[in-house]
């Protein structure tokens, strides 16, 4: 194809001494991988699209929503002992710290709450809002993001999560979701079961 394109099944039928009906499972595949393209009544031709560049463009076809997990969210007056249970119970590294409304205020890590266990203070009175990261200093991403750009994100903050947000009218930041350093593992792996 890469010398004789475009060239019909057909004719490569013919060229192979096999059926049609032989090539046409074969020559789906590397027309959906990418490698040719087909054009009705033309025939198909080679893309020159090497493996790499085929995969950055499906990379770049992968969202935030397809991938974003439910987020897991605790109240500024929260004590840090009862966040410290909630991150256990709920087996996350992040917990995002929202105010009455809801709407996202701080991100608590592990070292977070680390860091407040070490001190000599009351944990199950000091409120979490105390010790939290706070906004703007909070990486967020949204749903129609590419997830290739919060993986990014995630390795050159040294990270590992940032809530999903939806913005209000008035500018404040409702948590929809999260996407941590599992969720990307998953879209790469389900990525690479697709070849």
């Amino acid at each position: 194809m890469k010398d004789n394109g475009p060239i019909t099944g057909e004719q490569i039928a013919d060229q192979l001494s096999l059926t049609r009906a032989t090539l046409r499972p074969d020559l789906a595949i590397l027309t959906m991988a990418g490698y040719l393209d087909a054009r009705p009544r033309v025939g198909y031709f080679y893309t020159g699209k090497t493996g790499t560049q085929l995969l950055t463009e499906n990379l770049n076809k992968i969202f935030v929503k397809d991938y974003q997990s439910i987020p897991v969210v605790v109240n500024e007056n929260v004590s840090v002992y009862d966040a410290i249970v909630t991150m256990f119970l709920e087996d996350v590294g992040t917990l995002f710290v929202v105010d009455a409304n809801t709407y996202l205020v701080g991100v608590l890590s592990r070292k977070d709450l680390l860091r407040a266990s070490i001190g000599k203070q009351e944990l199950s009175t000091l409120p979490v809002n105390i010790i939290m990261t706070r906004m703007p200093n909070i990486t967020v991403c949204e749903k129609d993001d590419q997830l290739i750009a919060v993986a990014k994100d995630l390795i050159h903050k040294q990270i590992d999560s940032v809530p999903v947000i939806k913005k209000t009218e008035k500018g404040d930041l409702e948590v929809i979701g999260r996407i941590t350093k599992t969720n990307i593992t998953k879209a790469f792996v389900a990525l690479a079961d697709e070849y």
